[in-house]
């Protein structure tokens, strides 16, 4: 009896862990109309083609919301989750790198580095890739870093 009652508040606690961190992950992961990445598949970047995703090919990972182009891709995503997730929560890598913000991304500006996927600000004449690639090693650290403060 006793290892029954241990077994089951044991497995509410997990549940309520759980839901907090999928509620977190949602809070702080850039996430537009209830959708990651601004719709587009996470996987198709591995491809070297980002593209859209479709509704009818959607999947939620820890409470935050994926497209993907096919079921091929959303296979692939479910496979392996944390290989296609993008790196600080789809936000602009070098922003978060830089100061720590969470800064709006051009989904079409990306960089694959060391198999995660980074996400980068480009609009207004502004391409923050090319400023990451200026000093990546630093950055990465930092954005790490702010990425770890943020989730705690």
């Amino acid at each position: 009896m006793k290892t029954n009652l241990l077994s089951l508040a044991f497995l509410f606690l997990s549940i309520i862990a759980f839901a907090q961190t999928d509620d977190a992950r949602k809070k702080n992961f850039n996430i537009k109309k209830n959708v990651a990445i601004e719709g587009y598949d996470p996987v198709s970047y591995y491809d070297n083609k980002p593209a859209e995703g479709k509704s009818q090919f959607s999947f939620t990972h820890h409470g935050v919301t994926y497209w993907f182009s096919s079921q091929a891709n959303l296979n692939k995503f479910k496979q392996s989750p944390e290989k296609y997730e993008p790196a600080y929560g789809g936000w602009c890598a070098y922003a978060m790198g830089e100061t720590g913000e969470k800064v709006k991304i051009d989904p079409e500006t990306y960089k694959i580095l060391d198999g995660k996927l980074y996400l980068f600000y480009n609009f207004w004449g502004t391409n923050t890739l090319k400023d990451w690639n200026k000093n990546e090693k630093t950055l990465k650290t930092k954005g790490d870093q702010n990425w770890k403060k943020i989730l705690a």
